[in-house]
């Protein structure tokens, strides 16, 4: 069910910690293990923020793009944030839309990410489409907090987390200066090969963030994501995968990994047309995430144990 909060008044840290530990005993996988003392040993291992899909542009709406409203959804979201202080945040892709010119483009680059820089946790940046449209990788992270490295991985809590660039034609070019189309998204075959040692080196639960789709294979999805499934499958590791870019709530699970659309930020005018998260990651790779606004909230289940 959507997250519908009030137009008001965002929830409190409290509520969302009563919803949490309400949460908490509906989990699949929480009660198994439990010892003699009654502790389940799942504990949480990692709070993350979780928003996609900004688009900010200055420039007239289209359909259901406000563009111009971005900066101000985006404070309410920092907002959040800097109370709950999760352990870092993560953008999923798209905090800008396409613009005429390079030095546009990167001035609505520069705009909001002040607004976003406000934020107090780490923060990482997923490559989206759009914020390489125009610009080049290396442009668009010269002017945020970026990693260089547009895929990678880190551990926190006992969690390995994986950012996943599939901002790549399918015959392996990089996005960049107008020279792709959006339906035409890839993980090129050298990212795939890090992808397959990086997930065989951890003995953690496994996160995955991407902007593309993994899951359809439709015009949103990365083009080889079957491949890249069987990858993250043949691991045994991989508990989810985060995607935006489809701009909605899509939820399923395929052989054993749930993969969770994000609804994005750009879309509707009006506060109550918000969306953004907190994502807790238990220690056996269990999901709760409280969604605010249009962002849907769900409980999802850990790893099989032995």
């Amino acid at each position: 069910m959507p997250a519908h909060e009030s137009l008001l008044t965002v929830p409190t840290r409290r509520a969302f910690l009563q919803h949490g530990a309400l949460c908490l005993a509906g989990l699949t996988g929480v009660v198994a293990g439990k010892d003699a003392s009654g502790d389940t040993g799942v504990k949480v291992a990692a709070r993350v923020g979780i928003v996609t899909d900004l688009h900010y542009a200055d420039k007239e709406p289209t359909k259901t793009r406000f563009y111009r409203e971005t900066p101000k959804k985006l404070e309410e979201a920092v907002q959040r944030f800097n109370e709950d202080k999760p352990d870092f945040i993560v953008e999923l892709g798209d905090l800008i839309d396409q613009a005429t010119t390079v030095e546009q483009e990167i001035a609505w680059l520069d705009e909001i990410e002040k607004v976003f820089a406000k934020v107090t946790s780490p923060r990482h940046y997923v490559l989206g489409n759009h914020c390489v449209a125009t610009l080049t990788k290396e442009e668009f992270t010269a002017h945020t907090g970026a990693s260089k490295v547009s895929h990678y991985s880190f551990d926190h809590g006992g969690v390995h987390f994986v950012i996943l660039d599939a901002c790549y034609r399918s015959d392996g070019e990089p996005y960049g200066r107008s020279n792709a189309d959006w339906t035409d998204a890839s993980i090129p075959a050298a990212e795939l090969a890090w992808l397959r040692e990086d997930l065989k080196a951890t003995a953690h639960p496994v996160v995955v963030f991407a902007h593309q789709r993994l899951d359809d294979a439709d015009k949103h999805s990365v083009k080889n994501a079957a491949e890249v499934r069987t990858v993250l499958e043949a691991s045994g590791r991989v508990s989810a995968v985060l995607q935006g870019h489809s701009h909605k709530n899509a939820y399923q699970q395929m052989n054993g990994i749930h993969y969770v659309t994000l609804a994005a930020l750009i879309e509707g005018s009006g506060d109550e047309n918000n969306s953004y998260g907190l994502m807790e990651v238990l220690n056996d790779g269990a999901l709760r995430i409280k969604g605010f606004r249009k962002m849907e909230t769900r409980e999802l289940s850990g790893l099989k144990r032995a």
